[in-house]
């Protein structure tokens, strides 16, 4: 909607008036929503977006262009792109009707082009794009996305902006490795668990994190640290010398956040992940 306004002069022998201002208002005959299906992002995640064009007019528009920011944002006097397009993703319904894949510049920015949408119509546009580096992964993280609309019959340019917000969670992952690798009957062996947090949040012990595995060949003589720290069974661990089943208790383990490191010179963030170290040594 945009409001114009007119006034004018009469002029006669030497003197001039003013008429009164008359106000006029040009109605968007489009209307544009964008909406991202996630609630929030994670490095590396797919971030699917649902842009909404009616059509309130009777005639068909024509040649639109949609312009996607990919929430660009400025680092050191350069845009930097938090979100990069997925390749071929890009889906167009008019009334609900799927149509031919549109013209697509995968940029940064996106650019999607050659839509018509007739009078008293709805059109919407699904794509994806993924979350890079250029993304704050903080607790304080958030990508704001803006798409612009361009094209025949619009007296100016159509925009809609979604916001979406870092996931507040921790990210786990779980590697293990035997010492020594070749071993005979009686020797000791020794399991250590690292476990990476690369998320925002740590795991804390009303997260009940745990640890199951089951030996084979099964140990005895069990000795189990965690951080350097002496487990005792029963109290953190248990350990059934029958059938080799190995189960930390629920919220004995504890991880810290990720850390993160921006690039003052690319803008690209770094993550360090949060590190926690359980070792199991027994008897083969």
């Amino acid at each position: 909607m945009a409001i114009f306004s007119n006034q004018a002069t009469l002029t006669y022998n030497g003197n001039s008036t003013n008429s009164n201002i008359a106000y006029g208002e040009i109605l968007d005959v489009l209307e544009v929503t964008k909406t991202a299906v996630e609630g929030a992002y994670t490095p590396g995640a797919l971030v699917t977006y649902v842009v909404t064009l009616r059509n309130t007019g009777n005639a068909t528009l024509n040649n639109l262009t949609v312009t996607d920011d990919l929430g660009g944002y400025d680092f050191n006097g350069t845009t930097v792109y938090p979100l990069t397009y997925e390749s071929n993703s890009v889906i167009l319904f008019v009334d609900g009707v799927p149509q031919a894949t549109p013209a697509v510049t995968a940029g940064p920015p996106l650019v999607v082009s050659g839509i018509s949408i007739p009078g008293n119509s709805d059109a919407v546009l699904v794509y994806q794009a993924r979350v890079n580096n250029y993304a704050d992964p903080t607790t304080e993280g958030v990508i704001n996305n803006t798409v612009t609309v361009t094209g025949d019959g619009l007296s100016a340019p159509a925009t809609a902006t979604e916001t979406v917000d870092a996931a507040t969670a921790p990210l786990l992952t779980i590697s293990k490795s035997i010492t020594p690798t070749q071993v005979v009957d009686n020797d000791r062996v020794t399991y250590t668990f690292v476990i990476q947090n690369s998320g925002n949040e740590a795991v804390v012990a009303t997260d009940n994190a745990a640890i199951t595995d089951l030996f084979d060949p099964i140990l005895t003589s069990l000795a189990v640290t965690f951080e350097g720290t002496a487990w005792t069974q029963g109290v953190q661990y248990n350990y059934n010398e029958a059938t080799g089943l190995f189960t930390t208790v629920p919220g004995q383990i504890v991880v810290p956040a990720a850390t993160y490191t921006q690039d003052p010179v690319t803008g690209e963030y770094t993550v360090t992940p949060g590190i926690a170290t359980l070792v199991v040594t027994g008897t083969i």
